[in-house]
């Protein structure tokens, strides 16, 4: 009896102490439930405040600027000639460069992305596809100087072989790389984005007599419009800000002309020279290079809000 009443005590002990311990384990979660959300909040907001810093950066920097050079004189001359003894500082020309760039890298990877998209999702098989993207995928691992000395050296001495009057440095052989650069972009993107489309809308298209064609080009790509569209714009984003493509194979000449088979600046290559060591800190050339790099910051910004608007847009949700 004794040693009964011993065993039903001690299994008392050991659920109470399993009913503590449950207890601390609860209270420990609810910690923790409490901690990891403003954990992650915080880690959320760290890209929030980065951008805002660096636009609190640019702001002031530019303010400073336009104190000296008006803000109409900035964005309606044409001449920019910052190291001379009567300086002009008009950003068209680096506008007018950068947009013509853009245009040609535009015209190389639009086309093509998008036919190695359809092909990639629409007829490659299995075997194929998994061969083929990833290397396509190389190309977006090159570093993008690579892609200019490849510019500088190969591109422009192949198309002055055949067009004579291109300059040693202008803005089409950069263009048309930096439009080999983005191909993978366009087509990884527009790829996933009629990957996205159901099975059941191709089925249902042959089934009704389209071809393989009919039914990519008046099923498909519709229904995948809005990722196809975002994917140029985000193209068109990365062809605006790139860097060192731009900054050894078109040069530092600083035209307003829409020749492209002339040297041209764009605004990054113009940020790289100021930033070069040439500007003393406080000078007004100094200033320039954040009042461009603020036009640069507002014309990358419009294009991923312009992105954004075209996905919702034009989103199709099945």
């Amino acid at each position: 009896m004794a040693l009964k009443k011993e065993m039903q005590t001690g299994n008392r002990l050991r659920i109470n102490e399993m009913i503590a311990e449950n207890k601390n384990k609860k209270s420990m979660a609810n910690i923790m439930e409490k901690i990891i959300p403003a954990i992650l909040f915080i880690l959320a907001s760290i890209t929030i405040l980065t951008t805002l810093g660096i636009l609190y950066t640019l702001l002031t920097e530019a303010i400073e600027f336009f104190k000296r050079v008006p803000i109409w004189e900035f964005f309606t001359t044409t001449e920019l000639k910052p190291l001379s003894q009567n300086p002009k500082f008009g950003v068209l020309p680096l506008i007018n460069g950068t947009i013509i760039s853009t245009i040609i890298a535009m015209l190389i990877a639009g086309p093509i992305g998008l036919m190695s998209a359809i092909y990639l999702s629409e007829y490659a098989s299995d075997k194929v596809r998994r061969v083929l993207k990833p290397l396509l995928e190389v190309l977006a691992g090159i570093p993008t100087i690579v892609y200019g000395f490849f510019a500088f050296t190969f591109v422009t001495p192949l198309i002055r072989s055949v067009w004579p009057e291109v300059e040693a440095t202008n803005i089409l052989s950069p263009g048309i790389v930096m439009g080999v650069m983005i191909i993978p972009m366009i087509a990884s993107l527009s790829e996933d984005a009629m990957n996205s489309v159901p099975n059941a809308m191709r089925e249902g298209s042959l089934a009704m007599g389209a071809t393989k064609l009919e039914t990519t080009f008046k099923v498909v790509i519709p229904a995948a419009f809005s990722g196809i569209i975002a994917s140029f714009v985000l193209g068109i984003s990365r062809a605006i800000g790139e860097t060192m493509i731009v900054t050894i194979a078109s040069g530092s000449s600083k035209n307003f002309t829409f020749d492209i088979t002339q040297s041209m600046q764009t605004m990054t290559a113009y940020i790289v020279e100021v930033s070069g060591g040439e500007a003393a800190a406080g000078s007004t050339i100094y200033y320039s290079l954040y009042a461009v790099a603020l036009t640069l910051f507002v014309f990358t910004l419009l294009m991923n809000l312009l992105a954004r608007y075209v996905s919702r847009k034009f989103r199709e949700e099945y």
